[in-house]
């Protein structure tokens, strides 16, 4: 059951990232910064540029939560994370120009998403700035 329901949350996520980013995620030829999560992951958004970010309404408060955000091009992403309308989860990842993804993640307790939806918008210096991110929740 939650597999199904991942991947449909997974679905409707990248789907939602291409509506907030204002232009359709670009494909590169080295593909996304970050794995598919597997079977623990509420979200995976492979690969987006510039201004975006995701809504899903899988969330338990029974499990803990990792976002994890990977970006390159320069300059850096914001990434703000809200749950209920309360702030969860907040940080800067800066994005290298060349040699390899920055990378930034937040680890919340069980409980601190609480059940549902949640929202995460990521903030780009530069529309050209690729990013990649994940919202798991190991049991």
């Amino acid at each position: 059951m939650r597999t199904k329901k991942t991947a449909a949350l997974t679905t409707l996520a990248a789907l939602v990232a291409a509506g907030l980013g204002g232009a359709g995620p670009a494909a590169a030829a080295d593909g996304g910064m970050l794995p598919h999560p597997g079977p623990d992951g509420l979200v995976w958004v492979e690969e987006f540029r510039g201004d975006g970010g995701v809504a899903s309404g899988g969330a338990w408060d029974s499990l803990p939560t990792v976002l994890t955000v990977a970006c390159d091009g320069g300059g850096d992403v914001r990434v703000t994370m809200d749950s209920k309308g309360t702030i969860v989860a907040a940080f800067d990842v800066k994005c290298p120009v060349s040699g390899g993804a920055g990378v930034g993640s937040a680890s919340m307790a069980a409980g601190v998403v609480r059940p549902g939806d949640f929202t995460i918008v990521v903030d780009a210096s530069a529309q050209t700035t690729r990013w990649s991110l994940t919202v798991t929740q190991p049991e």
